[in-house]
């Protein structure tokens, strides 16, 4: 199977009502790198691309034919407790308060544009 580099097989694919606005809070709360962005004319979002780590996160404007369709991101972060703070900061609202679990320490906020975390760092 050949595969783009910095893809995967499978990819999460967010359709949003206002993807500058996930781009927004996932630039101010993750370490992502936006690695492509393309555009229609009336300037929304095409198809988008964040690199967090070695995973890919496709996003785009929902469309008439191409309904919103948030959707849900589990995320290894370094640190739980500051991720979550900076989500609440920049306009998420929690679904889950941190806790410890044998998994690693983790929490879930849905952001702005109703996509939920599953946020967690191994201890």
């Amino acid at each position: 199977m050949k595969i783009p580099a910095g893809h995967h097989a499978a990819m999460p694919y967010l359709m949003l009502e206002n993807a500058r606005d996930f781009q927004a809070f996932v630039e101010a709360v993750f370490p992502a790198t936006l690695s492509h962005m393309s555009l229609h004319d009336d300037k929304l979002v095409r198809h988008a691309e964040f690199q967090i780590g070695d995973s890919t996160i496709m996003f785009c404007n929902a469309r008439d034919q191409w309904k919103a369709q948030p959707g849900q991101v589990f995320i290894y972060v370094d640190d739980a407790d500051n991720s979550y703070q900076a989500a609440l900061n920049h306009g998420a609202t929690s679904v889950m308060e941190l806790s410890d679990q044998p998994y690693g320490r983790t929490c879930g906020v849905k952001d702005p544009c109703g996509n939920t975390w599953w946020i967690t760092s191994v201890k």
